[in-house]
């Protein structure tokens, strides 16, 4: 039997056992994580408020820490850390958690550990420059930056923002162009 067919016999096999294998990409790295310490990307601001209340990681005092973003349907949760992580925030679009962010405390962690381990569970980053190394897989991006950040983006939700953005900067560009074509 080739090397291709096994592996897809074996893929086949893990995944029709429900085997956390099957979620290896073909060279052996896990897929890019959409969690964190039980804090999943789609959950709902209050399974996210229970998690962090939960944590002892996280500094969470309840709604004190929740605010409102100038956008419509968007809203945000930001709280102190404690050890390792500084501050976090948790950002939500239509009530669900599409961002996270942890900046982290260098003076208890540093990059290198932290770009070393991510590049040895999940492989090389698809993008690499000083200020970010990048993990994406087509739902989720992680990303690792300077100053000692690390963030979770859900991509469905956040092209769905953009894309929004650029039709709300398409119009008015179009309401520009027809006022300065009046004079």
């Amino acid at each position: 039997m080739r090397r291709a067919t096994l592996f897809a016999a074996i893929v086949a096999l893990m995944a029709a056992a429900g085997s956390a294998f099957a979620q290896a990409t073909p060279s052996g790295e896990a897929a890019v994580p959409r969690s964190f310490r039980g804090i999943e990307l789609g959950m709902s601001m209050d399974e996210v408020k229970a998690a962090l209340a939960a944590d002892g990681l996280f500094a969470y005092r309840g709604d004190p820490d929740v605010s409102l973003l100038p956008r419509p349907d968007e809203s945000l949760i930001e709280v102190a850390g404690v050890s390792f992580v500084r501050r976090a925030f948790f950002q939500f679009y239509g009530g669900r958690l599409f961002v996270m962010i942890m900046a982290l405390n260098e003076r208890e962690m540093d990059h290198y550990s932290v770009f070393t381990t991510l590049a040895g569970k999940y492989g090389k980053p698809d993008s690499l420059s000083p200020s970010e190394s990048v993990w994406e897989d087509g739902a989720t991006r992680l990303s690792v930056e300077r100053p000692l950040a690390v963030k979770y983006i859900d991509l469905a939700v956040f092209n769905e923002l953009k894309a929004a953005g650029s039709a709300v900067r398409s119009y008015e560009e179009i309401l520009r162009s027809e006022f300065l074509g009046g004079f």
